[in-house]
């Protein structure tokens, strides 16, 4: 986090030093800048600056992905002439264990349409979600282990 404040602090220092306050030099700046650090905290053998941005962006994605992907189960569902659901909740073992991990798990789930986070146990070593269709919960837990619980350690670790 530090280091995004330190690129933006950069960036606008490139911008004040060209005189160009457009958009497109803010951009350029904050990727030098980028590059900058990269170089600089690679050569005291930190990690780089960008990979964590990559995973950010990754688990952005797979959001968009899960979320256009059970909108057109959850329409489908709504749309059928014989629903053929079976609601249920399940208890999802976390593996995640920091209380930024599990909100961001939750919401995430709550956010994805046909599913919703119900509680957090007090050892906060379980999920409870709500499904929509819940009639292989066993496949919906290794879909969000495998999916939005792992993207998320790999990206905030």
């Amino acid at each position: 986090m530090i280091l995004l404040v330190f690129n933006l602090l950069l960036a606008v220092v490139w911008v004040a030093i060209t005189g160009s306050a457009s958009f497109v030099n803010l951009v350029f700046g904050f990727v030098l800048a980028a590059i900058a650090l990269a170089v600089v905290r690679s050569s005291y053998g930190g990690g780089l600056y960008l990979g964590r941005t990559r995973r950010i962006l990754a688990l952005l994605l797979l959001f968009i992905c899960e979320l256009a992907k059970s909108a057109w189960a959850v329409a489908v569902a709504v749309m059928s002439p014989k629903m053929d659901i079976k609601p249920g909740i399940f208890a999802f073992p976390l593996t995640v264990d920091r209380d930024f991990e599990i909100t961001l798990l939750a919401n995430l789930i709550t956010l994805t349409p046909g599913t919703l986070s119900v509680d957090v146990s007090d050892d906060r070593k379980t999920l409870y979600v709500h499904a929509l269709d819940c009639s292989d919960p066993e496949a919906i837990k290794r879909s969000i282990a495998d999916g939005f619980e792992r993207r998320i350690m790999e990206a905030f670790r």
